[in-house]
């Protein structure tokens, strides 16, 4: 068990550094204007770059369900119930990122454009078709988030108590307070903080079945 746990962990680290990359390489801006609003951040980002990231991004997205299987088994002994929920919940979550992510390279595109009314109305059925998927997305993560600190701290999952410190949520906040006190380095992170969260999220569960003396 305890490999297995681990094997599908690492899965899932792999999948938010695969992700990570490639998102990365799809928003990030040495302005920080993804604060901002709109898409302005994007302009002047190749499309080399952007189809490098659009691969990166999608590929990595379809490794994330084992990711959430992972979380599932390390949930189960507290609640098999909520931990097939938090399972249903977060793969649903990262099937729909998957989608999303894969429509940043064309907006990107779009936004390489002279402003025309016709460009301005792509842009709008965009935001409409896709940037919805961002809140869908948002909200899984939060629900996820809210089921890994209750079952962590029952203290009856294979996760410590401690676990419920590092929620993705919680690590997705983290990341709002680096990108406002040390913007050097936040700018780096903000873009990608979803995956930064789950890569950390992760990399911690691996740590604590390592530490472990109870999972064989």
């Amino acid at each position: 068990m305890r490999a297995h746990l681990i094997f599908t962990a690492f899965i899932g680290l792999l999948a938010a550094t695969l992700v990570g990359v490639g998102e990365y390489l799809l928003h990030y801006d040495a302005q920080a204007r993804f604060t901002q609003g709109g898409y302005e951040f994007m302009m002047g980002i190749s499309a080399s770059r952007t189809t490098i990231g659009h691969f990166f991004g999608v590929f990595g997205a379809t490794l994330y369900p084992i990711g959430c299987y992972h979380i599932y088994l390390m949930l189960k002994p507290a609640s098999s119930r909520w931990a097939s929920a938090a399972f249903m919940i977060s793969t649903f979550g990262f099937i729909v990122g998957a989608v999303w992510i894969g429509s940043r390279a064309s907006i990107s595109a779009l936004t390489q454009l002279p402003e025309t009314p016709e460009i301005a109305s792509l842009i709008s059925l965009y935001d409409l078709r896709y940037e919805t998927l961002l809140q869908v997305i948002r909200v899984t993560t939060l629900l996820l988030s809210i089921i890994v600190i209750c079952l962590s701290l029952t203290g009856r999952s294979r996760y410590p108590r401690w676990m419920a410190l590092f929620n993705p949520i919680g690590l997705i906040i983290a990341n709002f307070i680096l990108f406002a006190t040390v913007p050097a380095i936040g700018k780096h992170t903000m873009p990608i903080a979803l995956n930064v969260a789950f890569f950390i999220f992760f990399l911690v569960s691996i740590l604590a079945i390592r530490r472990s003396k109870t999972i064989s």
